[in-house]
């Protein structure tokens, strides 16, 4: 296709500027040329056929004159520079005509491709007036996008042909992950807790930090009664304790792989991540250091531990664009560059599949020397399908065979389990929609026993 052509092709697929006509102009302009083209068996020549017909074709560009100079129609995008991955957001555009004439406009904004929104937004322009049209975005996938132009086309009254311009409007656009299960925390974390079915367990007996004083209820602990108090104010009272602060808490993540197994609703990476954040956030929440490191064949993102709501921006800058790698997870390197830069004693959290972390034997042994120093905890989501096909009901030798198969992983990766739980390592296995819920009420039950 050669270059004039290109520009042609570019400007019917509604790009950049040119004049076009309408789909109203030609079904008339066919039907009376046809009619024209009819005279010609009553006698009249073939050239007055084609003057008349580029007479009335000179003729309809005069409603060009009662349309808008592409000058006097002025655009203006706004939207959040932050988007959540699957949330429906609203993004307004605004439509100044500053000239006298009315108009017919029709717009698509230059969105990505893996964006979802509905196009074309059509409205009519009053003379010297402001129109906001407005339409709903679904990104999908995360990363950092640009939205580089909004394309407009607009007739005239009569509606005969279409002037179309391209405006430059740039937007920088961050996808961040899907930050419901965090904000539903934040809200209530005690009632996200109860409705998840998680039950707190109670605190060693002098393990904690002294909290307040506060009127004593059935089920406290007697040997907690503040007898001064009591005495004082006629009424018992007993002291309350909370975990100590200060802790240390670093988010393992995953990026293998086998990590891009999809789900119901997105990859495992993509529920390891919000899992991660949630924890982050009741970490952080609770005056603990969070800091986190990604990783597959090499690490990919590390983040220091520290305190305080701002670093949970921090941690959001720095994972909201990972992806799926295609090579295998390094397991040995991750937890060697953590050893390195993690001193203190921490509570590690590893998001990661449990297929190909239980098939690693090196990593047994190293665990040997974290777990002296750490607190270890493996997270990851159910393979809901292994589990259904061990539990069909065979009908024929094909289905007996998967069964077997099916069966025969869930015996392996159950006596893994056994003999990495009597190492002392922690192992959970949660469904994908419950994966950010475990993960912080393991966080709560650890904190609250005084295991750091």
């Amino acid at each position: 296709m050669t270059k004039l052509l290109k520009s042609l092709w570019a400007r019917f697929l509604f790009q950049d500027r040119g004049i076009v006509p309408t789909k109203k102009f030609l079904i008339g302009y066919l039907l009376v040329s046809l009619a024209i083209t009819m005279l010609t068996f009553v006698g009249i020549t073939w050239t007055s056929v084609f003057v008349l017909n580029g007479s009335i074709l000179v003729v309809s560009l005069i409603d060009l004159l009662f349309t808008p100079k592409r000058s006097q129609l002025q655009v203006k995008r706004t939207m959040q520079t932050q988007l959540e991955r699957g949330i429906t957001y609203a993004v307004h555009m605004d439509v100044q005509n500053t000239s006298d004439y009315n108009c017919k406009l029709t717009l698509i904004d230059g969105t990505p491709q893996s964006f979802h929104a509905d196009f074309p937004l059509q409205s009519v322009l009053s003379g010297g007036s402001t129109t906001r049209m407005t339409y709903n975005l679904i990104a999908p996938v995360r990363g950092q996008y640009r939205l580089n132009k909004v394309y407009a086309r607009y007739t005239s009254r009569l509606g005969l042909w279409q002037k179309q311009t391209a405006t430059e409007i740039v937007d920088e656009v961050k996808v961040i992950p899907d930050l419901t299960e965090t904000k539903k925390y934040l809200e209530d974390a005690q009632t996200y807790l109860l409705h998840e079915g998680m039950k707190i367990r109670k605190r060693k007996t002098g393990v904690g930090e002294f909290s307040q004083i506060r009127n004593y209820v059935v089920g406290d602990d007697p040997r907690k009664i503040n007898w001064r108090q009591t005495a004082k104010m006629q009424s018992v009272m007993t002291n309350e304790f909370e975990p100590e602060h200060g802790k240390h808490v670093m988010l393992l993540i995953d990026c293998g792989r086998m990590m891009g197994a999809e789900l119901k609703e997105a990859n495992r990476l993509e529920k390891a991540l919000e899992a991660s954040i949630t924890v982050a956030a009741a970490a952080l929440g609770n005056g603990d250091y969070v800091g986190v490191i990604a990783f597959s064949k090499n690490v990919s993102v590390f983040v220091p531990p520290d305190k305080g709501m701002a670093q949970l921006q921090k941690i959001l800058d720095a994972v909201y664009n990972l992806k799926v790698d295609a090579s295998e997870s390094n397991y040995l390197q991750a937890l060697n560059y953590l050893q390195a830069v993690q001193k203190k004693r921490s509570f590690i959290l590893l998001f990661s599949d449990i297929q190909t972390f239980l098939q690693e034997d090196k990593t047994l042994s190293y665990f040997e020397g974290i777990k002296k120093r750490h607190l270890f905890l493996l997270l990851t989501i159910e393979d809901e399908l292994v589990a259904k096909r061990a539990k069909i009901d065979p009908d024929d030798v094909n289905l007996a065979m998967v069964k077997g198969v099916a069966q025969q992983q869930l015996i392996y990766k159950k006596r893994q389990k056994v003999k990495w739980e009597k190492r002392g390592f922690l192992m959970v296995e949660a469904k994908e929609e419950r994966l950010a819920t475990e993960a912080v009420s393991h966080y709560v039950q650890v904190m609250n026993q005084g295991l750091l």
